[in-house]
């Protein structure tokens, strides 16, 4: 059977490259195996989550090259969590409490002071039926707890019980139910927190791998328990480390930490943000990869670290160096386009100048040296003068090729006696204005003989 996993981000902020790579590592495995991407908007807070974040989440996971099978949004199918939750009142396994937020705290406080677990004692399960009308005539409402099976007869004597799985990335896992409280699946105001919503989902969406955060592991004890509950089988699951700052911390959507739609508008290639996000904390070099194809062949999940991966923003830079310096004159041809590069010699100045760019944008700047008039004239020594007067003079008549420039210097040096820099620099100043920058054989033809004379130095 091919499998079927999920991303299923908040929309409360824009994705930022942490959670790209819980996508990615998705995407990857489900296309590694023909099986199918679900993207499902975790959108139950309904006073942070937003339609234009999820709108910017399909687009900023399309710029990457994520498309995904199906999109489902939680907050259409409270319906679908509302009955799940009947059942399990049915069947005794959740249950009202009225403990305040104070209250929980005071008793959590107690109970580390006697150096024990702050694990809820389900007091709540003691109450009787007119304690329970007492505390809501006060005014109080229930949350409700989902009652852990880590009990052999009396839920007040939680014995060791250990929920197990063979983690895709850690490998062997145990969590303790005994050591964890009861989770609270419905607040107050009947809203549902993230556990029951996901668990439902998971199961009616038929998903068969969970691939996410290693902040969730202690959350997956919990969740093969609700599943079990619920009547379901559990999904496989597999938990990666998690990205920080070269600090050690962690990314928020919210701080806009190396969000996708800012890096997308500083001009960072796709595959720059999709190799970092992939590669770093896997085994191996961290290198520019071509295509989404080409990385998913580098990504085995056991290979992932088990510790948190820093990384430093700079690798973006550089990975996106990398990948403008090999793009051919194809993947850019619409971009130069856009920019007023000449149709006829754009794949020629693409081939001269993408050796100088970090960013495909930087060849605007060249495209002005090239095609435009310089900004400022070049301030040159005494003793160059005369030499770029017959420099100019010696300029060969057209058609230039690649070959021009060589043969123009070896005129010069004859004529003048310089070699080296003394040559070179003064002809590159007086041609482009800069000191620096692609190789002169290249970008001679393409300024022309007649923008050259034009940039003949004044006496």
């Amino acid at each position: 059977m091919s499998p079927t996993v999920r991303f299923a981000p908040s929309p409360t902020g824009y994705i930022h490259i942490g959670n790209l790579r819980t996508a990615l590592l998705n995407w990857l495995f489900a296309q590694s195996e023909g099986g199918t991407f679900i993207l499902r908007f975790d959108d139950t807070d309904t006073l942070r989550s937003r339609a234009e974040y999820a709108e910017s989440i399909l687009e900023d996971l399309a710029w990457i090259g994520i498309v995904p099978d199906a999109v489902h949004r939680q907050s259409e199918r409270l319906s679908a969590y509302d009955a799940a939750m009947a059942s399990l009142k049915a069947k005794g396994l959740l249950y009202p409490c009225y403990e305040t937020s104070d209250e929980l705290d005071r008793q959590r406080k107690r109970l580390m002071a006697r150096g024990l677990p702050p694990v809820y004692a389900r007091t709540a399960l003691t109450l009787g039926d007119a304690e329970r009308a007492a505390l809501e005539a006060e005014g109080r409402t229930p949350h409700w707890r989902f009652l852990l099976p880590n009990f052999a007869g009396d839920p007040q004597k939680p014995v060791r019980t250990e929920v197990t799985w063979d983690d895709l990335v850690r490998g062997p896992q145990a969590v303790d139910l005994a050591s964890l409280s009861d989770p609270v699946l419905v607040r107050e105001d009947g809203s549902y927190l993230y556990t029951p919503c996901s668990v439902v989902d998971d199961a009616e969406m038929a998903v068969t791998h969970i691939i996410r955060g290693d902040d969730h592991v202690t959350n997956t004890g919990v969740q093969i328990a609700l599943f079990e509950a619920l009547g379901h089988q559990a999904p496989a699951f597999g938990h990666h480390n998690l990205l920080t700052t070269l600090d050690g911390e962690g990314l928020s959507k919210r701080s806009g930490a190396l969000s996708l739609r800012s890096l997308r508008a500083d001009g960072i290639e796709p595959m720059a943000v999709a190799s970092l996000a992939t590669l770093v904390g896997l085994s191996g070099s961290i290198e520019a990869v071509e295509s989404l194809e080409a990385l998913g062949e580098r990504v085995k999940l056991s290979d992932i670290s088990a510790s948190a991966s820093k990384f430093d923003p700079a690798e973006v830079e550089r990975l996106n160096a990398e990948l403008v310096h090999g793009f051919d004159y194809a993947a850019v041809a619409d971009r130069l386009a856009a920019m007023d590069v000449p149709g006829e010699q754009a794949e020629a100045f693409w081939l001269a100048v993408r050796a100088n760019c970090a960013r495909v944008g930087d060849a605007a700047a060249w495209r002005d040296v090239v095609f435009g008039a310089l900004p400022a004239p070049a301030v040159f020594a005494e003793e160059d003068h005369g030499f770029l007067d017959t420099a100019f003079d010696l300029l060969p008549p057209e058609p230039w090729s690649r070959d021009t420039w060589k043969e123009w210097t070896g005129a010069m040096k004859a004529a003048t006696g310089r070699k080296g820099k003394a040559l070179f620099m003064p002809l590159r100043l007086a041609l482009t204005g800069l000191e620096h920058g692609p190789e002169l054989a290249d970008l001679l033809p393409l300024i022309g003989r007649e923008r050259a004379m034009a940039r003949r130095p004044a006496d």
